[in-house]
Parts: C-alpha cells; structure tokens; sequence
C-alpha cells in the first residue's frame, strides 16, 4: 500500500456512497449483525427511494466509488429490501492491517473547562458523586485524543477524596499545586459590593440582618429575567453568598482565562459535569459567576447533568468509599471461585484493584448519563463471566496478551517462525465470519466512535447538553462479546505445520490491531489492560 493512502473508514464510506445518489437524508444503513453481514455490508431500503424504486444507474454509480478513505466496492445488486452493497473484503483488511499512515491529525479546537462539584464538598464523598466524577474523567481523556486542551477544577483538597481518586485511577488536579485565589476573591467581594442586584453587602443596609458568615445576598430571579436567560430552574431566588461560593467562582474564573489564553485567544466553553441532585446548587453558582463577571466565557456555560444513582434494597445509606470496598471484595471472591485461591502477592493485588476499578467505571458509564442507574449490591451481582461487566472487558483484553505471550514463547522456542510484516500477509485467507465481524463493526469505525464520544453539541435550547459518553464502554463491552466468540470457535495457534502458517499470520495480525484497540479505548478510562486474570 502507498505510504500516503488514507485510512479507510466506514464515515468516509457512507458519505461516498450518498454522493453517488444524490442523497440529501440518512438513506445508506451500515449493517453490523452477523446475519445481514452474510449477503451485505451496506444497504439502501427501498422505501427511502421515491415511490420506492430504486434509480436505474444506481448500480453502476456506487459500484464506481473512490475517494480518500471509500471502502472499495465488489459489487451491488437490487433485491426486496432495496439496494445492497457488498465491499472487497480482502482488499478492505489488507489496506486496514497494513495501514502504516497515522490518523490525520485534529483540527484545532476550542478549549474546554470541565467543572465537577462534586469534588467541592468537605467529607466523604457520596455514591451519587462517583458518576458525574468518572464521566468528567473519562470525558477529558476523549476531548485529549481530539486534540483539546482540557482544564479540570476545583483542584482537589480533601485526603479523603484523593484516596477514593486513587482507588478509581482517576487522574485530576491536586489543590496543593493551584494558584493562589485571595486576589481573585477579594476583587469578586469588591464587584459583588458594585451588583445592582446584590443587597447587605460590607456595612451597607441590610447587612445585619445577615448571619454573620454571609457576604451578602444576590437577587438570582431577578438578574436571570433580566438577562433573559433559558433553561435556569424557576425556583431559583435568593442567594446567600458565602466566602466558599466566591473561592468556587474565582477557582472556575482563573481556569477560563487559563484555557483562553492558552486556547489561541478564543474563549474557552465551560462544562459542569454535576449530578441531577446538584444541579440546582450548580445554577445558583452560575449566575453569582455572570453577575460578578460579565465576560464573555460566563456566558458559555454548559451543562452535562447525569441521572440518579440508586441502590436496590439499600439496608442503610451506601457512600463511596464502602461500594468501593464491597465491589473489591465481591471481585475477589469471584475470582476465586474461576480460580481458586489466589496467591497474596503485589500481582495480583494489582489484578483485583484494577477489575475493581473497571467493575466500577463500567457501571457507572455504561449507561446514557441522563438515565438512572440502579446498582444491584448483592453478590450474585459482580462476576468476571457477565458479559456486560468492565471484568469481562479485562478478562478479554487479557486473553489477547496470553495469546501473544503464548505465540512469542513458540517463536523463541523454534515452534512457530516470527511474524512477518504485514507487507509480506495474505489477507484473502481471513473469510471466517467473525473476522469480519471484528474488522467491519469495530476496527475500521473505532476512531469515529471515540470522535463522537467526545462531541460536545450546542445545547438546542437552554443550558443542557447531551454527550454519548456511555459509547465507549458499550462498543468495548460488544467488542468482548464478539471476539470471545470468535476466539472460543476458531483455533489461533495451530499446527506447526508450514501450510497453516500464512492464516495463523493474517489472524495474529488481525488480533493484533483488536489488542490495540482494545488499549486505546481503555486508556480513555484510565484502565491499564491486564496481561493476567
């Protein structure tokens, strides 16, 4: 392959494949189940054509595509569902797995704030905490792998919270590192003093009426009337402002001009990441920020608001730090029982932590974050065979480092000869099914799916955004179900015998590019893949 053909994908595809029609709407459909995926990879339904009939060039105008990225075309054929494409699948794995040119690089982006109050509080943190803190996590790693710079606040205070961080791996900011906000805060006091809506502010009337850790207090109501603002809770009224809210405020000021400055002097958008229990909370400290500065970043707030948290049958109010416990302890006793005992060494302590840590991460993400989440706390509840767990994920992921281990020992033992580059495989040989599979539904669309994890539309009215966070842990949990299939039906590492060799090569190639794709995502959850389970 030239060094600079592009990589092909499924997005460049379905455009190609609606230019050749003159489609204006959604008219192709990517198939991805093993059954339609038998007779066609892509299909036009009849009833999308005018009066359903499908033109009669249209065969001849798709078989002719090509473009930067088009999949090539083998041939396609009118039947009673509509127009059905079928792609060159040797020529598709060849140009993938033999691929050496890098993906193209992001186009520059506007920097992003994301705000998790959840980390604000003093104390323990609650159950309820755990999804907007993992989501905000999980959405920085994919806004980086798009080439945005991301900024995460508040910094991080309380030991307590730090631990529980560390127990989830999640990588944010520690406070001991910040800047310091008494600067900030005492020019907030002085502008609060000058608001037309604020009252009691210093010694002026109504300030004894004031206990006496409050400022003053801000007409909320009033000022989001004024300003015509959408979206904001009608009960939002009267706020007493205290020393907290200001340092929150001035924390959340000095990280926008951080990111804008840094940003090529764009503004930067500013994203809470808060839980449905905090929004209100959350609004009320948005409209101190816009009334105290009336720059344009406060005006660019956004708002990804996640679904409750429930627990069936709770026997007593859960925090965090006990679920945490309590998954770990569940893992290890289903570990043992697909085991037996384990040994009590730093390894596999390693292993259970990071099972914990995945079992976590999944529950809490695996789901579209307005829903609710309901978690299910009794043992039956955590296994590392359910196919819809972050173990099973790793218990996949780590499958594919035994086979590569396994594979490398051959070689170093004289069994197998080393893996030639994959310049010099024959690719035509993959024709199984699930090889397919893996290549149509999950390699070739994987860059597309992280790129959409990431998007951050517009709200279309109001302060709400919606975002697909839960696309990553759901395409990762359907990749290990496929490829556990595929992996339990077909034998990897045959027969030493040199006829064998040239499909064993072209699947370990083709498991190769599963493996990292199975490490990227991961990365995007701060989940180092396991070589062992």
């Amino acid at each position: 392959m030239e060094a600079a053909e592009a990589r092909p994908g499924v997005a460049a595809t379905l455009r190609a494949l609606h230019e050749a029609l003159g489609a204006r709407g959604a008219l192709w459909v990517k198939e991805s189940s093993a059954r339609n995926l038998r007779h066609r990879d892509f299909l036009a339904p009849r009833a999308a054509f005018p009066g359903g009939q499908v033109p009669a060039d249209a065969v001849e105008r798709v078989t002719s595509l090509h473009g930067a990225g088009v999949l090539a075309v083998r041939g396609a054929q009118q039947t009673p569902a509509g127009l059905e494409v079928r792609l060159r699948r040797p020529e598709a794995f060849r140009r993938l797995l033999r691929s050496s040119a890098p993906a193209p690089a992001p186009a520059p982006a506007p920097s992003v704030v994301l705000h998790c109050p959840a980390l604000s509080g003093a104390g323990a943190p609650r159950l309820r905490h755990l999804r907007p803190l993992l989501l905000a996590d999980h959405l920085a790693q994919l806004l980086r792998a798009q080439g945005v710079r991301v900024l995460l606040v508040p910094a991080l205070a309380e030991e307590g919270r730090r631990d529980v961080l560390r127990q989830l791996r999640v990588d944010w900011p520690d406070g001991s590192d910040g800047p310091d906000l008494s600067d900030a805060v005492s020019a907030l006091r002085r502008a609060l003093a000058r608001a037309p809506c604020a009252a009691g502010c210093g010694q002026g009337p109504g300030a004894a009426a004031l206990p006496g850790d409050v400022i003053c207090k801000v007409q909320l109501k009033g000022f989001a009337e004024q300003q015509g603002l959408v979206g904001y809770d009608p009960n939002l009224d009267v706020l007493l402002v205290m020393e907290g809210k200001l340092r929150s405020v001035a924390e959340l000021q000095q990280a926008a001009l951080q990111c804008a400055a840094g940003g090529q002097g764009s503004c930067c958008s500013i994203v809470h990441v808060v839980s449905c229990e905090e929004e209100f909370q959350q609004q009320q400290l948005d409209l101190l920020w816009r009334i105290l500065d009336p720059g344009p970043h406060t005006a660019l707030q956004k708002y990804l608001v996640c679904g409750p948290v429930k627990v069936t049958n709770p026997s007593s109010p859960i925090g965090a730090e006990q679920y945490l416990q309590l998954r770990k302890r569940q893992m290890y006793k289903a570990s043992v029982m697909k085991y037996g005992e384990l040994a009590q060494d730093e390894a596999w302590t390693e292993v259970i932590d990071t099972l914990t840590a995945a079992a976590v991460r999944f529950e809490m993400l695996s789901t579209a974050h307005r829903s609710q989440i309901t978690l299910d706390l009794q043992d039956s509840s955590i296994s590392t065979k359910g196919t819809k767990s972050g173990a099973f994920v790793m218990y996949n992921c780590a499958r594919l480092a035994t086979l590569f281990d396994t594979f490398q020992q051959a070689v170093e033992q004289g069994t197998y000869p080393p893996l030639p580059p994959p310049s010099e495989l024959n690719f035509s040989c993959l024709r199984e099914e699930g090889e397919w599979l893996l290549l149509f539904n999950y390699l070739l669309p994987f860059p597309e799916v992280l790129q959409q994890a990431a998007q951050l539309p517009a709200p279309t009215k109001g302060i709400r955004i919606t975002a697909n966070t839960e696309a990553v842990c759901k395409f990762l949990i359907q990749l290990s179900m496929d490829f556990s299939s595929y992996y339990n039906r077909v034998h990897i590492l045959g027969e030493p015998f040199p006829h064998l060799f040239e499909q064993m090569f072209a699947r370990l190639q083709l498991l190769a590019a599963v493996r990292d794709v199975f490490h990227s995502a991961l990365d995007t959850l701060h989940l180092p893949p396991l070589s062992q389970i």
